[in-house]
């Protein structure tokens, strides 16, 4: 599977709106991000990428964990011997990259009862976003679309 070659940003640049961002935020930031999200995802298809499937691990919460043993049929612990690991800080990611469940056409065989962190990924809409702009340096160098929205961030 191939990954996307992706832009690089001005880390310092970046980390300069970031913080800049978190000390004073716009009153309306989440609406902003809101916009910035729809309008990016209206040019990026995640099906010409799936770098995020590609290339890390979601987090998987006790509710993942559940629905989608459920899905495969499988008890809870089965389903954490088959496809999971516990990292060093206690969360539960996959054994493999790309995703076990990611197809060679890009589409997710979980989609449906896919992880919390899948569903949120990227996370560039989410309320109180000013909680969430830490994430911006570290997802840039796996999402396209999170570099057009810290342009976006930067020019404020």
């Amino acid at each position: 599977m191939e990954v996307p070659q992706l832009e690089k940003l001005p880390e310092k640049e970046l980390k300069a709106a970031i913080k800049r961002t978190k000390q004073k935020p716009p009153k309306n930031l989440d609406e902003l991000f809101y916009n910035w999200h729809e309008e990016t995802f209206e040019k990026v298809d995640c099906l010409t990428c799936a770098n995020c499937c590609k290339t890390t691990s979601p987090m998987f919460f006790e509710k993942d964990i559940e629905r989608l043993s459920s899905y495969f049929k499988l008890r809870p612990a089965q389903f954490i011997e088959k496809f999971l690991f516990l990292d060093t800080d206690g969360i539960w990611a996959l054994k493999s990259s790309p995703c076990p469940f990611l197809g060679s056409d890009n589409y997710c065989s979980v989609y449906d009862v896919r992880p919390k962190a899948c569903r949120e990924f990227p996370h560039t809409n989410h309320r109180k976003m000013h909680t969430h702009l830490h994430l911006i340096p570290q997802n840039i160098q796996i999402c396209p679309a999170v570099i057009e929205i810290a342009k976006k961030l930067m020019a404020i």
